[in-house]
């Protein structure tokens, strides 16, 4: 038997947010979503963990098993040695779900560590992650909007990681730099900084219906697997020039 969500929304959930995602709590999709007692977990650790000194980038898709993690695993790969903290979260998670089989073999493809692969378990987005982020990369234009719905404030540092890629492409690593070495020395603000930077190209490049979105590969061919990951590893590479020129 499901047992019904607690009436009280964790800290850092508004009582009408915690209303819509609990109210459908019956339906396929979130009995497909695993446990609900990992949902709450989940929710409150994040709104309890206190905020993280290090700079933190956010990765989001739907269900966080294809798309955000591997692009949170990949850019940990690169980013974490400069001290960035770098996580995922999904806006229909497959909560304590880890990576489907086809996702794991191509992240281990691009040179993931199969360890860390393995580990991921899927978790809900909830508005401590946005606040907490300082640049956040979704996976489709639709992430992107409903991190702005959640937490308006957030609209200037949230980009598809293609269109961020797209935006950054003209926007040179010196002046990235720059703009990074104008908030000062702080890490976070460095990168915030940089992230407002990249904002700031918008309207400098126009965008191309889709192509700002990474494909969800989910119960699809490998073929899409495929094109999912060459729709994303270059714009990987993008963010590690950006960042890079934010921390280096």
């Amino acid at each position: 038997m499901i047992s019904l969500p607690p009436s009280d929304p964790p800290a850092g959930i508004s009582r009408r947010e915690w209303r819509r995602r609990t109210a459908g709590v019956s339906t396929p999709e979130t009995q497909s979503s695993g446990p609900l007692p990992g949902l709450f977990a989940s929710a409150e650790s994040a709104a309890a963990r206190p905020e993280d000194a290090r700079p933190t980038i956010l990765t989001v898709c739907t269900g966080n098993i294809c798309r955000s993690p591997m692009a949170e695993i990949l850019l940990r790969r690169a980013l974490e040695p400069r001290g960035v903290h770098v996580h995922s979260a999904g806006t229909q998670a497959l909560v304590d779900y880890g990576m489907p089989q086809p996702a794991q073999e191509m992240a281990i493809a691009l040179g993931a560590d199969a360890g860390i692969v393995d580990a991921h378990r899927a978790r809900y987005l909830i508005e401590p992650m946005l606040q907490q982020a300082d640049l956040i990369l979704t996976m489709s234009r639709e992430h992107r909007s409903r991190a702005v719905q959640m937490m308006p404030r957030s609209l200037r540092r949230v980009f598809t990681i293609r269109e961020f890629a797209r935006l950054a492409s003209t926007l040179s690593t010196e002046d990235a730099r720059a703009a990074a070495d104008a908030a000062g020395d702080d890490p976070r603000e460095r990168l915030r900084a940089v992230a407002l930077a990249v904002a700031d190209q918008r309207g400098l490049s126009e965008p191309v219906a889709d192509e700002d979105d990474v494909i969800d590969p989910y119960r699809r061919s490998q073929e899409i697997y495929e094109q999912s990951a060459a729709e994303m590893t270059p714009a990987i590479v993008e963010v590690e020039r950006i960042v890079g020129a934010a921390l280096g």
